[in-house]
C-alpha cells in the first residue's frame, strides 16, 4: 500500500542519524514545506527550523526537530544535511524550556547590541524542540 522506497541519509555534523529506505520525506523549506517521494526530480533545497518527517517502509512516521540545513535529491538517493536533528526521545524538554525563557528574556529586554534575528531563531528552535518532544 505504501509508495515505492528510496534511499535516505540524514546527516548532522555529529553523526549519521538515519541511513536506510524511506517512502517519503517532508521538510520545512525556506520558501514553504515540501515533500520528496520516489522518482522525485533532482533537487537541492534549503530547509529551516521545523519538523523533518520521514515515513519509513513500514509506514511509520519518524519526526525530528531540526534547525535547518539542505536536502539533495538525485536518482532516488536523498541526502539531508541538517545543522541539527533530534528525535522526540532525544530532546531534553527542561533544557529547551530554559533556552526558550533565556531567548524570550533577551527579546523582551532588548539590550543594546542585541542580535534580534539570532534571539528570534533561538526562540523558534526551542519552541520547535518542545513541540517535537511532546510526540513521545
Amino acid at each position: 500500500m505504501y509508495e515505492r522506497p528510496f534511499h535516505l541519509e540524514i546527516i548532522t555534523p555529529q553523526r549519521v542519524l538515519y541511513r536506510g529506505e524511506a517512502t517519503s520525506v517532508s521538510a520545512p523549506g525556506v520558501k514553504g514545506g515540501f515533500q520528496i517521494l520516489y522518482n522525485h526530480a533532482p533537487l537541492l533545497a534549503e530547509f529551516e527550523i521545523g519538523k523533518l518527517i520521514v515515513k519509513d517502509t513500514s509506514g511509520k512516521d519518524r519526526v525530528y526537530a531540526t534547525s535547518g540545513g539542505f536536502v539533495e535529491v538525485n536518482k532516488n538517493e536523498v541526502v539531508v544535511l541538517a545543522d541539527t536533528a533530534e528525535s522526540p526521545e532525544e530532546i531534553d524538554a527542561d533544557r529547551a524550556k530554559v533556552a526558550l525563557a533565556r531567548a524570550s528574556d533577551r527579546l523582551r529586554v532588548r539590550a543594546e547590541g542585541l542580535d534580534t534575528e539570532r534571539a528570534r531563531a533561538s526562540v523558534f528552535r526551542a519552541v520547535n524542540r518542545l513541540r517535537v518532544a511532546q510526540l513521545r
